[in-house]
């Protein structure tokens, strides 16, 4: 994945018992999740996808007579509730598979039996609509309880973690009970009350990479409907030249009607809009729907019923991303300015800037925590980062664990053969010691400012450091305050710094306020095969400065409230937005100043805005717009007022936090300082019951993490089951995702390969390539595995398995095994089964269990026959973490992502960009046989497939894996 501004929303219908609708949408800003139902206008689910709750019936022992108790408890015990899968899932990229977390109050809703068939989805519409980059989402839902009881419907959404919801709502019986913001201490004490009356008042807050999570249900009477409405807003941010809005769409089951919509209003006017999918075939292309004019553009996606399968898709039906880019035209020097009803907003990006030469720093954490995966793709995306230096930059680069070290005592030019020369210590860096990021972080400033004061660095060139570190300070200076105050005293404002949180252990908070109040910002990189994609992403986005200390400026008494006007840096392809009230809506006399740094001089201009009248550019539109202006304002303030509270003293900090929360409860903005309150109708078990939205700040969010165990990352780490058999076909089975990875690869007859190889247990598996008795040099040819090595130094063993015979060697003793046996050795250190349906078993104390089956291939044409053998892991999960090898390196698990799906060379295929090992690399779905279970037929096992003898899936290139012996070490 690749890290951008991104807003999300989930819906999903599914989960307990009841029904909840799911929508997961994304601004890029975001997705959406759909395991169930929305309403009128565009999307039309199955009465299924809704889970129904019968209200609880009167207690039935004390109708009963005491001889039944026993057997009435038992059936209560094991009666399983019901649970609903959803039909439509819409998720975010990001996420992609690594996002939900819920975080419960103390006191949960009670789970009860679902009638999932009477329950009628009328209709379900998900509309954005975007005017001048604020997006306004609106999300609705019917659905009606055609049963003779009421049941219970619930309604379950992510959300992106930047947006704000400012109305939820559920009509019923033609009455609407709407949701409140309240501050968020004394919705805690309404929500707390009820609990303790032992009202069914849910707290749930759910955190992943890029969401929050909001559920509600309400019991519904028969024949009576429901409709849930959900509204958020948030501003849009420019990255690297676009803005995006992704929807994630993965259907469970064919929805009646589907639509999604998104209108996009800008006046400045729109430079290119494109709409695709991941999952677009020929025949859906069409059905993506784009009418542009010079200021608006309208995009829709419907597919029928029918249109929503997908043969190359994972369940025959559409699975993957639809993706709406965009940008505005800039043709004016330093921005638009538009006013609505006494609010102004400024954009200003000025093209044709020229970058400005950077000093950058590198500051690199090799602390012990960092080994293994970490370490490597901290690695590999250095070495990518070091090619996009430019000739004008100057770069150092700083190790530290407990000691600090550097490559070089001053910076260097960003020369090819420096770049080289620095790809080359990069390489060689490795994780051991503490964690000292004081002194590390010291060091890069005292760096920058000593060339900075010996003119080793271009006058008009901008200072900055970039730190990575995936833990807390536990080595030189490690009270936090400390840390933040030397720092800020050592740089005085002169340079910026980037913080890299690596994990989930990392002190984010720490980072957070260290960049802060350093002109820098903080970015979380999460454990995931796409983590060397993250931390380049990050780079990109901050590595070229246009403009530094950007001013700008407006009329003093004709303007107040205005939002943060004082900029360090503008990033090229990102855009500065600049919001206030018009003291006496003057907009004739209204000047504009901006200032800062460039690479060529110094940037002064002064004018007087030319004002966008809305009204003329959409005549037949106005009242689309209303106030958006002044909420826009209104989120802009929110946010850099929280922002400004994390680093300011404590009487600032009080003010700053006052002023949100007043922002927040005047414009009904769910924020950190608010919390919504939604009361459900009363009934006879809870009375009138309220639940409670929140939104999470980082620091919790992460902390919510930590609580449940592990990471996102670490839970779509699938452990990996590694197969191999055929010609020679690997296959990765990854049971944890239902899933599977597989390659095949090639070489000559003879050639050792090294499967498996522990150096803590002594484990290691060879592998020696065979062929037909006729192998033709530079033609194709099919080749096998014939003949496996296995040894095991501490139990004292060795396996010699060919296609003819077993050869065993164990405690100085030798026994030679036939195919056709059925025998068995067992001791406390191995056991050894072997069928006469040539499958040898062998499961050895505290390390591996695998099975060798001996296969034979008959070509009945030609009345020829090849005998090959396949190796199947069976568990492997007592080697350690340094297990190795062409099987080996899968053992421990495997993270990776798929995206981006093409059109691919043969017919009815379809290519995939996946996301592994920090690159990407082209895989096709394909069919393979894993034999492990079913010896005769072997099963059926879907796998996304890598060509190049496994090119990007396994670490190196297979001529990595060649050994030069059986019984190689």
């Amino acid at each position: 994945m690749y890290m951008k501004p991104h807003t999300h929303t989930l819906f999903s219908i599914g989960g307990g018992s009841l029904f909840f609708l799911s929508f997961f949408l994304m601004h890029r800003v975001g997705g959406v999740i759909f395991t169930g139902t929305l309403d009128p206008t565009c999307f039309k689910f199955p009465a299924h996808l809704f889970s129904a709750v019968l209200p609880r019936r009167p207690s039935c022992l004390q109708l009963l007579p005491r001889m039944l108790l026993l057997l009435l408890l038992i059936c209560i015990c094991i009666g399983p509730l019901v649970q609903v899968q959803g039909g439509l899932v819409v998720s975010r990229r990001d996420g992609l598979r690594q996002d939900a977390r819920e975080v419960t109050g103390s006191s949960s809703i009670k789970k009860r039996s679902t009638d999932r068939k009477h329950v009628e989805v009328h209709s379900v519409r998900v509309a954005c609509t975007v005017t001048s980059r604020f997006a306004r989402t609106v999300v609705t839902s019917k659905a009606l309880n055609a049963a003779n009881a009421s049941q219970e419907i619930g309604f379950k959404m992510d959300l992106p973690k930047t947006a704000f919801i400012t109305s939820f709502s559920m009509e019923m019986d033609g009455h609407v009970y709407a949701g409140e913001v309240k501050e968020k201490d004394k919705a805690k004490k309404q929500y707390e009350k009820a609990v303790s009356k032992g009202q069914s008042a849910g707290l749930v807050k759910v955190s992943g990479r890029t969401m929050e999570q909001f559920s509600m249900s309400i019991n519904v009477a028969a024949k009576s409907s429901v409709t849930f409405v959900l509204i958020y807003e948030e501003l849009l941010q420019r990255t690297l030249g676009q803005y995006e809005i992704v929807t994630r769409v993965k259907v469970e089951q064919p929805v009646q009607e589907f639509q999604i919509t998104a209108d996009i209003y800008e006046p400045q006017g729109i430079a290119f809009v494109e709409a695709t999918a991941t999952f677009l075939t020929n025949e859906l292309l069409n059905l993506v729907e784009k009418t542009t004019t010079d200021t608006k553009a309208h995009i829709s996606f419907s597919p029928t019923a029918e249109q929503q399968r997908c043969a190359q898709c994972p369940q025959g039906l559409i699975n993957g991303d639809f993706i709406i880019k965009y940008d505005v035209k800039r043709e004016k020097d330093f921005g638009e300015i538009q006013v609505v009803n006494g609010y102004f907003v400024h954009f200003f990006s000025p093209p044709d800037l020229a970058r400005v030469p950077k000093n950058v720093v590198f500051v690199i954490d090799r602390s012990i925590s960092m080994e293994g995966k970490k370490m490597v793709q901290t690695r590999d995306a250095m070495v990518s980062i070091l090619k996009d230096l430019h000739e004008d930059d100057h770069f150092g680069i700083i190790q530290f664990d407990d000691k600090i070290s550097n490559w070089k005592e001053h910076l260097t030019r960003a020369s090819e053969e420096n770049i080289s020369a620095a790809s080359h210590f990069v390489k060689s860096i490795k994780a051991r010691g503490a964690t000292d990021i004081n002194g590390a972080v010291l060091s890069a400033v005292n760096m920058l400012k000593r060339e900075r004061q010996n003119d080793n660095v271009p006058e008009r060139s901008v200072d900055m450091i970039i730190l990575l570190t995936d833990g807390n300070p536990s080595s030189g200076e490690t009270r936090v305050e400390k840390i933040q105050e030397k720092v800020r005293l050592a740089n005085a404002g002169a340079m910026s710094l980037f913080s890299l949180g690596f994990g989930n252990d990392v002190d984010y908070s720490l980072l957070d306020v260290l960049s802060r109040e350093n002109k820098g910002i903080a970015r979380r990189i999460f454990e995931g095969s796409d983590a060397v994609v993250q931390l380049k992403g990050f780079y990109e986005e901050v590595s070229n400065v246009l403009l530094s200390e950007v001013d700008l400026r407006y009329p003093d008494n004709g303007v107040s409230a205005l939002t943060k006007n004082r900029y360090s840096q503008l990033f090229s392809g990102s855009e500065i937005v600049v919001a206030g009230r018009l003291n006496e809506n003057d907009v004739e006399n209204f000047l504009v100043e901006v200032s800062g740094q460039g690479a060529e001089g110094d940037l002064h201009k002064q004018w007087k805005a030319d004002v966008v009248s809305w009204d003329v550019v959409y005549p037949d539109e106005e009242y689309i717009f209303g106030d958006f202006t002044e909420r826009l304002w209104a989120y802009l303030t929110i946010q850099q007022l929280l922002e400004k509270s994390d680093i300011s003293p404590q009487p600032e900090k009080d003010e700053a936090i006052a002023r949100a929360l007043n922002i927040s409860l005047q414009y009904s903005f769910v924020t950190p300082l608010t919390s919504m309150v939604v009361t459900k109708p009363e009934t006879e078990e809870t009375g009138r019951s309220p639940s409670i939205a929140d939104k999470l700040t980082e620091g919790q969010r992460q902390q919510a993490e930590r609580n449940r165990g592990p990471t996102a990352a670490s839970r779509t780490r699938a452990r990996g089951v590694g197969d191999v058999d055929g010609d020679p076909h690997f296959i990765i089975e990854l049971p944890d995702r239902e899933d599977a990875l597989c390659f095949n690869i090639n070489d000559r007859p003879g050639t050792v390969y090294n499967l498996v190889r522990d150096q803590k247990s002594g484990f290691v598996v060879n592998g020696q390539i065979v062929s037909k008795k006729t192998f033709t040099p530079q033609a194709k040819n099919n080749t096998y595995f014939g003949r496996f090595a296995v040894t095991h130094r501490k139990l004292g063993l060795q396996l010699d398995v060919s296609t003819d015979h077993i050869s065993v060697f164990h405690n100085g003793k030798h026994v030679r095994l036939q195919w056709s046996d059925t025998t068995s050795m067992k001791d406390d250190s191995l056991d050894i089964r072997l069928t006469n349906s040539c499958s040898l078993t062998v499961s050895l104390r505290h390390t591996i269990k695998f099975r060798i089956i001996r296969h034979t291939k008959i070509w009945k044409k030609y009345h020829d026959q090849q005998d090959y053998l396949g190796f199947y892991t069976l568990d492997s999960h007592h080697l350690s973490s340094s297990v190795h090898g062409l099987l080996g390196q899968f053992y421990h698990g495997v993270e990776f992502e798929v995206t981006d799906s093409h059109p691919g060379e043969v017919e009815g295929n379809s290519n995939v960009i996946m996301y592994i090992k920090g690159q990407t690399i082209n895989v096709t779905r394909h069919w393979e046989k894993d034999f492990s279970r079913d010896v005769k037929t072997g099963k059926n096992v879907l796998c996304w497939f890598a060509n190049d003898d496994g090119h990007g899936l396994i670490d190196g290139s297979a001529p990595d894996y060649t050994v030069p012996h059986l019984f190689t070490f």
